[in-house]
């Protein structure tokens, strides 16, 4: 379908904007496009100009009929969001380009981001103290003297790097931060042919960046390689995506939370399978969701598997912009650009047509959790004692007042998922309120925290007296991070830990965030379930996990009179009520005025200045990375791959948490004998996700999450594994340096939804760091798959003859691979040969996992490393933003 590409413009606050008319481009269809489609086409056609095959690639959209198709789409970012945890390599690498540039003769400060990159941290707040009115405090202070080196290092790029902003710690959640102050929706550029109005297109370092889409804003999650990319002006390349239609109808009933809501979607969203989809969301309840309830459910994306969990512009939006204090004249540029250009829904527009529709019926849904282990084990309140014990974890619950298992170790409202909706937040102070009227509390080995997304939320929760109400409970600040949600939820009462330790006890937390995989909450808690938070409250009480709620007390009041749930739930017009406190414009306007800033500690700390880093070579948290220094192999990606040993046998969703863990770093583990041979302290080793600017560190935190089960035979334990000709068993780490040293190149085999969770860019730099040369899965999940391919390591699926168990596989063999380039660049099979230990050989075939012949030209480079080294090193400054690769 060719293109009429007609221009229009709107007129806001007397100035003129240009725009490219959607509705005009699109008119020729017969059958809309989904909305989230023509902000893909607004960015291609705006495009053009750079990226040569944008053109083509409009056209194939404009043609779209719900069938994705093979059209790769370059696109254009507009602004990258990055939290300190995946912020710093990213950044570091850069860095450490800058040094090879000028080596070479080069301008150091022709490595900058050619995009505006905003970095919040927020992912290194531990929760050391909690259940006392100085935990924030204190858990900062600790942050900031653990983190001082990084965190100098963040203040030496802010200055370094021209479009780089650093939000400062304590200041909040990236995706709240982005939703409450940072989002522009609508962007603005200055050009030859005067100032144009376009929809933002964001990348972020976080799978949960889609949490902004609940303002209609098109953005996704990407690794920290491909966000590198982007930085310097490469294109993201998009496969063109299937659109999948969430019809939602009717009304939450009373006693339901959006929680419960966005639990039962991701059970339903993963059953029918969307991974790599966009989903829109569309219907006639929508219009009666505020943007905070759609920010959940936008948020959760990554744990229904879709890319984006997308909002249109409406009324609703325009709502928020002002109800969140942004500028009169932004407002009236995102709503008049939105229905100039076609991309504001009406309630009486056409519907969009979609690959495919599914229904809800909100008032169908019941009060719920989410576990022991995954975001889609959905359990109604009734169903929690049965599921548990039925999980195969434990038996009964707590007994005699003693550790047993169900016994509830933390209670964390906590993450970006709940804490920017403050419906659920207000309704977990009434719950609070209510309860210490009965003069119920947690029992004491209940940790129980309250991690805000905002500062705004501290505040409208004091002002309405909630906030005391919760800290009676237990449930003080414990400062502004992703704390529990992410690892770091500190230290658990120490009956508890040592009943889990030495007898085995299988101990329970209750968390409002979006994440509950195996021993990502507290390596020893292995039931984790996700809640709504005033159900975290409300399990916080009841201090275990085996009951049923609709049926057992929560607990007996100052009369001895047992205290049930239903008599506690606020009902609708108390949460009204209170819901008025939270949408006050003048309380964002000045939470928000010194973002920047940062606290006095903040402001003390020393950090060098000028364009180039000075390395301290003697730092435990900072050493120069090795990606663009790794001998390459001048040829890029070789034929074959010739006796290599499987390092892991792995079963299906194995997630980036078993790759490269975030939990704290213990002295028995490989990065914790590393530090400890460097003289540090084991209080100070501090957790992975702070020490991932240490690629030592990193190395040897890969494969090393306990709860990683190793498949191969004899392995008894997780992070270890047996050589084929060792005959002992040992750490990952260990078997990988031996491998090495031998020449012996090493793959790793896995099932289905290889690589699922968190956006981790050290789940694959990890793993090229032990030389790991192909991973042979049934499936992979989307962003870690292009970080593979950005890291060099070819992404292989088996074909019809099934897994590896299917075909007999123990591990053991000895592989070889041939065809890989053909397999890599013309999409032809790769023959794949397993020796056994007996003689006999195996023979299957498998294919390479690509999307574009982008990502296919990047592999057979090597990796984006490679790549950009080259294109810097040519000395064509232009190269370095031309090219084709997404990483």
């Amino acid at each position: 379908m060719a293109i009429d590409v007609q221009t229009s413009s709107v007129t806001c606050a007397g100035q003129r904007f240009e725009l490219f008319d959607l509705a005009a481009a699109t008119a020729a269809r017969g059958r809309p496009l989904p909305y989230c489609l023509r902000g893909l086409l607004e960015n291609l056609l705006r495009g053009r100009a750079r990226h040569p095959d944008a053109e083509t690639a409009a056209e194939a959209l404009l043609a779209w009929d719900g069938d994705p198709g093979t059209t790769p789409l370059p696109l254009t970012v507009d602004r990258i969001v990055l939290p300190d945890s995946s912020g710093l390599p990213a950044l570091m690498d850069l860095a450490a380009l800058r040094d090879i540039v000028v080596a070479r003769g080069g301008d150091p400060e022709a490595v900058d981001p050619q995009v505006q990159v905003d970095l919040v941290v927020d992912h290194s707040l531990i929760v050391d103290r909690a259940g006392t009115p100085d935990a924030a405090a204190f858990n900062e202070t600790r942050e900031i003297e653990r983190n001082a080196e990084r965190y100098r290092f963040f203040k030496w790029a802010q200055q370094a790097f021209r479009t780089l902003r650093v939000v400062p710690p304590g200041r909040g959640i990236i995706h709240q931060i982005h939703l409450e102050y940072l989002a522009q929706v609508v962007g603005r550029q200055r050009r030859d042919d005067g100032d144009w109005l376009f929809p933002e297109l964001v990348l972020g370092c976080d799978s949960h960046t889609p949490t902004i889409n609940a303002l209609g804003i098109l953005a996704w999650g990407v690794g920290g390689i491909e966000a590198e990319a982007a930085m310097l002006g490469r294109p993201y390349i998009l496969p063109m995506p299937r659109v999948v239609g969430v019809e939602l109808k009717g009304r939450i009933r009373p006693g339901v939370t959006t929680t419960d809501l966005v639990l039962a979607i991701t059970r339903r969203l993963r059953e029918v399978g969307v991974v790599g989809a966009f989903v829109e969301f569309f219907g006639d309840a929508v219009a009666s969701l505020p943007v905070p309830q759609r920010a959940t459910l936008a948020n959760m994306a990554p744990e229904y598997g879709a890319t984006v969990g997308f909002f249109p512009i409406d009324a609703q939006t325009i709502a928020y912009l002002r109800e969140s204090g942004r500028d009169e004249s932004q407002i009236e540029r995102v709503e008049s650009y939105a229905r100039a250009a076609g991309l504001y829904r009406e309630s009486d527009a056409p519907r969009p047509w979609y690959s495919e529709v599914l229904t809800v019926d909100l008032a169908e849904t019941e009060p719920c959790v989410a576990g022991p282990q995954r975001p889609d084990q959905l359990v109604t309140l009734s169903q929690i004692e049965t599921s548990f014990i039925e999980s195969g974890l434990a038996g009964e619950a707590v007994a005699d007042g003693r550790p047993a298992h169900g016994s509830l170790a933390i209670a964390a409202i906590t993450s970006c998922t709940n804490t920017a909706n403050p419906l659920v937040m207000v309704a977990a102070g009434l719950l609070a309120r209510k309860a210490r009227a009965r003069g119920l509390k947690p029992p004491p080995w209940v940790k129980t925290s309250l991690a805000p997304g905002s500062r705004v939320v501290t505040r409208y929760l004091s002002n309405s007296g909630l906030l005391e109400d919760l800290e009676a409970l237990g449930f003080h600040v414990v400062g502004y991070g992703c704390t529990t949600c992410s690892g770091k939820s500190g230290e658990i009462a120490e009956e508890l830990s040592a009943a889990a330790r030495d007898a085995g006890t299988v101990l329970a937390a209750v968390l409002s965030g979006n994440r509950n995989f195996d021993m990502r909450i507290h390596p020893e808690i292995r039931a984790n379930y996700l809640a709504s938070p005033p159900l975290v409250v409300a399990f916080a009480l009841a201090g275990r996990i085996g009951l049923d709620m609709a049926r057992d007390p929560l607990g007996k009041d100052r009369d001895g009179e047992p205290v049930y749930l239903q008599d506690l739930w606020p009902s609708e017009a108390e949460i009204d009520a209170a819901l008025a406190a939270t949408s006050d414009p003048a309380l964002y306007r000045e939470m928000y005025a010194d973002l920047f800033e940062g606290s006095a500690p903040w402001q003390a700390l020393e950090a060098p200045r000028g364009p180039l880093y000075r390395w301290d070579e003697s730092s435990t948290y900072i050493r120069r990375p090795p990606f663009f220094e790794r001998d390459q192999d001048a040829s890029g990606l070789p034929d074959r791959i010739d006796c290599a040993r499987v390092l892991c046998l792995l079963g299906d969703s194995v997630t980036t948490d078993h790759v490269t863990p975030s939990a704290m770093i213990t002295a028995s583990s490989a990065a914790g004998a590393y530090l400890d041979s460097l003289g540090v302290p084991a209080s100070a080793f501090n957790s992975y996700t702070q020490r991932r600017g240490n690629h030592e560190v990193m190395a040897r935190a890969t494969f090393s999450n306990r709860g990683l089960r190793n498949l191969l035979p004899g392995v008894t334990k997780g992070g270890y594994t047996l050589r084929r000709d060792g005959g002992r068993e040992e750490t990952i780490f260990d078997a990988a340096e031996a491998y090495a040293r031998d020449g012996l190149p090493v793959i790793v085999l896995a099932g289905r939804n290889y690589g699922m969770g968190s956006s981790r860019d050290w789940a694959a730099k990890g793993p090229a760091l032990l030389k790991v040369r192909a991973v042979l899965a049934e499936s992979f999940e989307r962003i870690h798959r292009s970080n593979l391919i950005g890291m060099g390591i070819v992404p292989l699926v088996f074909q019809d003859t099934g897994g590896w168990r299917e075909l007999g596989i123990d591990g053991t063999e000895v592989f070889t691979l041939s065809g890989l380039r053909d397999g890599v660049l013309r999409d032809a099979p790769i023959a794949v040969e397993a020796e056994h230990r007996d003689g006999r050989t195996l023979h299957f075939t498998v294919r390479a996992s690509l999307e574009s012949q982008s990502e296919r030209g990047l592999l057979a480079e090597g990796g984006i490393f490679p790549a950009v080294l080259r294109a810097f090193t040519e000395n064509d400054p232009e190269s370095s933003h031309r090219g084709t690769c997404s990483a």
